[in-house]
């Protein structure tokens, strides 16, 4: 934006605000403030005398000090920030890290133990329901072997004939028309 006498009379009126508020002294007034060698790129120096003795200036480490603590005001008056409005020899203050309201490690113990909970009765749910499973089939097959009939039991997940052992069974691999030359 353009830089003009409005634009100074706002930044002079900023520094004395902020040498004010650091120094306890109501006596810095806005013509304490001096701007030098203001280029088209607004940039400038400037320095701040003592309005009692208006040929003295005021220390550089009390004019950074006053500055570096408003430095939140002067960048907001100006709708700045620290990246677009720099003081040479004054560092740019850091807003403090954001803490949450709940601390890191209490999230995560709670999502561990959620999960080894979880975990948990998962295994007991499905070994109550694979024992039940496991009694209903051993129940159902004592059931048909006392009412006599064939079962077909399944092996190796192939099922398989029941053998009747009191009709006997005849392999089907043995028997075969050899039988005429072999005598018993």
């Amino acid at each position: 934006y353009a830089w003009d006498a409005n634009e100074e009379f706002l930044f002079k009126a900023m520094v004395a605000f902020a040498m004010r508020k650091y120094s306890r002294r109501s006596t810095t007034q806005i013509s304490n403030v001096l701007l030098c060698n203001v280029t088209d790129r607004v940039s400038f120096w400037f320095v701040v005398t003592d309005s009692s003795k208006n040929v003295t200036t005021v220390p550089g480490s009390e004019v950074e000090a006053a500055v570096r603590m408003n430095r939140n005001r002067i960048n907001n008056a100006f709708l700045l920030s620290d990246k677009t409005l720099q003081f040479l020899k004054i560092t740019s203050t850091l807003s403090p890290p954001v803490e949450p309201s709940t601390p890191v490690w209490l999230i995560v113990f709670g999502v561990v133990l959620c999960l080894i909970v979880a975990g948990i009765v998962f295994l007991v749910v499905a070994g109550i329901r694979q024992r039940k499973k496991k009694n209903k089939e051993s129940t159902e097959r004592e059931n048909l072997e006392e009412k006599g009939e064939v079962t077909v039991t399944v092996e190796n997940g192939i099922p398989c004939e029941a053998l009747d052992l009191k009709a006997g069974h005849i392999n089907g691999v043995f028997a075969a028309d050899d039988e005429r030359f072999t005598s018993l």
